[in-house]
């Protein structure tokens, strides 16, 4: 069984991860004018919403 340090070690990458994803796709959201798929609201809904799927989704469907 993992102790308190254990857990700790395993979560802080993915939380960096995380958060540098979210952090990145809401700029890029911001500085974006014109979407493919939805709009400025729903992206940005997404991406904090769905935590590290919705980053990734927003590289996979917008990035040009």
């Amino acid at each position: 069984m993992l102790s308190e340090s254990d857990w700790i070690i395993f979560l802080i990458p993915l939380i960096l991860l995380q958060v540098i994803l979210m952090i990145t796709a809401l700029v890029l959201i911001i500085r974006q004018t014109h979407f493919k798929y939805f709009n400025k609201i729903i992206w940005i809904v997404i991406v904090l919403l769905l935590n590290i799927i919705g980053p990734v989704l927003y590289f996979i469907l917008e990035r040009r």
